[in-house]
């Protein structure tokens, strides 16, 4: 196997073009290697074949080029296997572009010398030769450093021949200050060392090329054949390739060319190319080694034991000849495992197909596992068998009984092959119970088709109805359009109580996500009562719970306590086990949403520690991100961030990005953490959102983006808050919810509104959730959007009003248990007083709310009560009121600053990301404030303030203020005015 090697050596030298947008998964690996080589000279990647290294020097030294026009002199060489046996052949390839005259300058002994092993003069022999040739080789390149950068490329240095090898180690110990640079590539196996880091200068820096992650891997695969493979092909290849860019793309294509599904005991093809390749070695094993090798990669679970119950000989021997290859290995237990992935998929890919069903047959009367055991006897028997179907069948209601769709899913596919074409209606149940095994595996494509071919071809209406259900969990939350599909499925279902309730409970679970809320709640009651005609608890508890949800959203906590109440009776209370606990979650955050902060807080701690470690990921991760949510809220900043890593290690093993865990970290991180960690983590959340289609967490993770992009509090981040925010505003009207956290949403996009100077569009948004606050809506929701109104009237200049409101905020806050509320809206009040010169009421707030913000650990509140504090002692040292001039809002300074400096309003909201209409609106408001009526005079007003704040800051004795506030008077030039960096324009 060798590197799919990127570019081949061109005409001049140098690599060809890489555009490095294709690299997946290695832009941060290269942007190492380019920064590493500003100081020190060599870089040296390593890895397995086929992992990309060939395709980063290509893509290093593209990079190079573009960043360095005078990249001076490129020497390349990329050595192939066959190459290692020529002497100096490395060398030629490496000098085959230096000038003829950098030789002739040389003394005539290492002239002669270079000139023979560069096959233009004769053989050199003798210790002294070998001298003057390693001699002549530093010289040359000390020549061409004199002129200029040199970079020297070895792509491939375990197939650099011998002699050239040492050659270069005798160069690079000796080029240190020179401009002389190394990049270098060196095939090692997985988690070996190089071993010609001789052949790099001393200090070169060794870059490990990791394999790709599993989406990585997706994305290259799809990007590379030009077509989306099947979710079970792209999860085979994704195990098979482990992380292996090359293998990855062979496998991708074979697969695109073969069409066929894989699973239902169908192996993923691997191409002849990639068999002669990784098989080399195993063809020279003797034929029982072989067979041995063929049995070992047919099994789930291979070890010796198992081996020789199967009949073979003498496995032991078998596999130390296999080791000595470094094909395969047995541990000190038993366990038998191939070097890579890929080797195994080839063996039992290379085999005979008689020869495969033989090694399924020995391990059908080998194991005693009955999934496995049936699985082995499915492939063994690939013919139409009652016998078989019923076996494979069990085996598969026990997979799914011990927590194992994967295989309940395959092994009822499997049983619904091998069932007789006599008896359909057995062929159509076994194929349903695939469908349902593969929901829950989280196969929805193949659950899809197992239920569209029972749809299409079933007599029976029982069996219709199932194949719906079947397509309506597939759909997840993008349930818009199966109205006609429940509507076709109610036809079907009429008269049987059962398969009415569970379409009533999918109508209702529809219409809670597309904001049918009335509807829902309908189906969810109508729902409800059928399953308790037909004595389907389960359905019955789930319809409750949606009427639950439903009611909540709505705004209505008292219809949805009832309901949720009701739904515990059903389950036993809260003390009945598993089947209680998603209901325990729903209590605690419907308590959460009332400001019952306190008892949401007892119910989730209280289940987390119930639930121990007998739940599986999935109901610990809910768990888990319902406690941060609480946490953050009750202002235990440093809990919430434990617990959201808690959260994002359960999932690690899984190798998943869930969108909730991802909304948790979040979270925690704007409470506790930093405004750019919160933003990095809300954005994957985001994505992961819509990539699953859940509408609900998409808001969630949509809301914390927003609050993200506000803590950093400049106008840019405004705009962005401003662009999630609205989504949310327009996710919830579209279903319509009115429950707490979506008004709390509306205050935080007012609030970035005001930021950005769109202080009409703010009170457009404020009115409108007025509109939707119930009688009993919580104190922090009424609290939110009071700060909202104050800083908006603030926005419009009424600082007194403003302050008022946020006052009345405050008071109502320090009734709740919600401290990081309190901060914000402390920080909101200090900032307003603060640019009203009222300074002693300015400072007290402030200081509460960082003594607060550093008390529970919210760090980015405490920055930012730490900065307004720090604002309001520059004010205090610049001496009267008004020194320096009016003070703008944020996003006025940075537009006066602008036009002072000659932008047109078009560029300025290009800048700022934001609308020519605002620019416009914040350019009167500075107008006034500054009483002038003309760009010409805005600028010449604010030289005057200029000079003004350098004079206050002289009397002060302030350095780091007069000295840009001097430079500022000395460079600016009339209607050129430039806002020096030194000055507080800041909110």
């Amino acid at each position: 196997m060798h590197d799919d090697r990127g570019y081949r050596p061109q005409g001049n030298g140098r690599a060809a073009a890489v555009d490095v947008r294709s690299l997946t998964g290695r832009r941060e690996l290269l942007e190492t290697a380019r920064a590493e080589l500003t100081d020190r000279s060599g870089v040296l990647f390593h890895g397995p074949a086929g992992i990309g290294k060939s395709m980063l020097v290509a893509a290093l030294m593209t990079s190079l080029a573009a960043h360095d026009r005078s990249a001076g002199t490129v020497l390349h060489c990329s050595p192939a296997q066959e190459d290692a046996r020529l002497p100096f052949v490395g060398l030629i390839d490496l000098f085959a572009r230096v000038p003829e005259s950098c030789l002739e300058a040389l003394a005539p002994e290492p002239r002669a010398a270079l000139r023979a092993v560069l096959l233009r003069g004769q053989e050199p022999a003798g210790d002294q030769s070998r001298l003057a040739v390693r001699v002549a080789v530093l010289e040359v390149l000390r020549a061409l450093a004199a002129t200029g950068p040199v970079l020297l490329v070895i792509d491939g240095l375990q197939w650099l021949d011998e002699p050239s090898a040492e050659v270069l180690a005798f160069a690079v110990r000796r080029i240190q200050g020179l401009g002389i640079r190394v990049v270098a590539a060196e095939r090692v196996a997985d988690g070996e060392q190089p071993e010609r880091l001789r052949c790099c200068p001393p200090g070169t820096v060794e870059l490990p090329v990791p394999p790709l992650s599993d989406g990585e891997v997706a994305h290259l695969v799809r990007t590379g054949i030009g077509a989306d493979l099947p979710p079970a092909t792209l999860r085979a290849i994704q195990d098979t390739a482990a992380g292996n860019p090359w293998c990855a793309l062979e496998l991708g294509r074979a697969a695109a060319r073969d069409a066929a599904p894989v699973g239902f005991g169908r192996t993923l093809p691997v191409p002849r190319r990639l068999r002669t390749l990784l098989l080399d070695q195993v063809r020279t094993l003797p034929e029982p080694a072989r067979h041995t090798l063929l049995v070992t990669s047919a099994a789930a679970r291979p070890s010796l034991t198992l081996l020789r119950a199967a009949g073979l000989h003498d496995p032991a021997a078998d596999l130390a000849e296999a080791e000595r290859l470094g094909i395969a290995t047995a541990d000190a237990d038993g366990a038998v495992r191939f070097r890579h992935p890929l080797i195994r998929a080839a063996v039992y890919a290379d085999a005979p197909e008689y020869g495969r069903r033989q090694a399924h047959a020995l391990l059908a009367r080998a194991v005693t596992e009955p999934v496995e055991q049936a699985r082995h006897l499915a492939l063994a028997h690939p013919h139409e068998d009652e016998t078989t179907a019923r076996t494979l069948m069990s085996a598969a209601e026990s997979a799914r009984r011990h927590g194992a769709p994967d295989a309940a899913f395959e092994l009822a596919e499997l049983a619904a092959r091998r069932t007789p074409g006599d008896r359909p209606a057995e062929r159509a149940d076994r194929l349903l119970a695939a469908a349902e095994y593969a929901c829950d595996a989280g196969h929805l494509e193949e659950a899809g088709q197992a239920a569209e071919t029972v749809l299409a071809a079933s007599g029976s209406a029982r069996q219709r109805v199932r194949a719906r259900l079947i397509l309506l969990r597939n759909a997840g939350q993008a349930l818009e359009g199966a109205r006609d599909l429940i509507e076709e499925g109610l036809r079907d279902a009429d008269g049987d109580p059962e398969a009415e309730a569970w379409l009533h409970y999918w109508a209702a679970v529809r219409g809670l996500l597309c904001g049918e809320l009335e509807e829902a709640a309908r189906h969810a009651r109508h729902a409800a009562r059928q399953a308790d005609r037909a004595g389907d608890t389960d359905t019955r508890i789930g319809a409750l719970a949606t009427l639950a949800r439903v009611r909540s959203l709505a705004g209505e906590p008292v219809a949805a306590d009832a309901a949720l109440e009701e739904a515990l009776a059903l389950v036993g209370g809260a003390d009945a086990g598993p089947e209680s606990w998603g209901l325990i979650r729903m209590r605690a955050i419907l308590a959460l949403d009332s400001d019952k902060v306190t008892e949401a807080r007892d119910q989730v701690a209280g289940l987390l520690a119930e639930i121990g470690e007998f739940a599986g990921v999935e109901e610990v991760m809910a768990t888990l991100v319902s406690l941060t949510r609480i946490q953050v809220r009750s202002g235990h900043c440093r809990e919430a961030l434990r617990t959201a890593a808690h959260c994002s290690r359960a999932l690690a093993e899984t190798g998943v990005q869930a969108a909730p865990a991802l909304y948790a970290a979040a979270l925690a991180a704007t409470a506790g953490g930093s405004a750019d960690e919160a933003r990095h983590l809300a954005a994957q959340a985001v994505r992961a959102s819509e990539a699953d289609g859940d509408r609900l967490f998409l808001l969630r993770a949509l809301a914390v983006l927003g609050q993200a992009e506000l803590l950093v509090g400049d106008p840019r981040g405004a705009a962005s808050a401003v662009e999630a925010l609205q989504r949310v505003k327009e996710l919830g009207e579209a279903m319509s919810a009115a429950d707490p956290p979506l008004l709390h949403w509306y205050s935080d996009l007012a609030e970035a509104l005001v930021v950005l100077g769109e202080t009409d569009a703010a009170g457009a948004v404020i009115r409108e959730a007025r509109t939707r606050v119930s009688g009993d809506a919580p104190g922090s929701v009424l609290a939110a959007l009071e700060r909202a109104e104050g800083l908006r009237e603030a926005g419009l200049g009424r600082a007194k009003e403003g302050a008022v409101r946020l006052r009345a905020a405050v008071d109502r806050l320090r009734q709740l248990p919600l401290p990081v509320e309190l901060v914000r809206t402390l920080i909101a009040l200090g900032a307003v007083e603060r640019r009203a010169r009222r300074r002693t009421a300015a400072r007290a707030v402030l200081g509460e709310a960082l003594e607060t913000a550093t008390r529970i650990g919210a760090a980015p509140l405490a920055a930012r009560a730490r900065d307004e504090l720090g604002r309001l002692d520059a004010g205090d040292r610049s001496g009267e009121a008004g020194a320096g001039g009016p003070e703008l809002t944020p996003t006025e300074a940075r537009i006066a600053g602008l036009v002072g400096g000659g932008a047109t309003n078009r560029e300025v909201a290009a800048e700022l990301f934001i609308s020519v209409k605002t620019v416009e609106g914040a350019l009167s408001r500075v107008y006034r404030k500054f009483g002038v009526r003309s760009r010409t005079a805005l600028a010449h007003a604010m030289a005057v303030a200029v000079i003004a704040s350098g004079a206050a800051a002289v009397d002060s004795g302030d350095d780091d203020q007069v000295r840009p506030a001097a430079q500022a008077v000395m460079t600016s030039q009339p209607g050129r005015i430039r806002v020096p960096r030194g000055l507080d324009t800041r909110p």
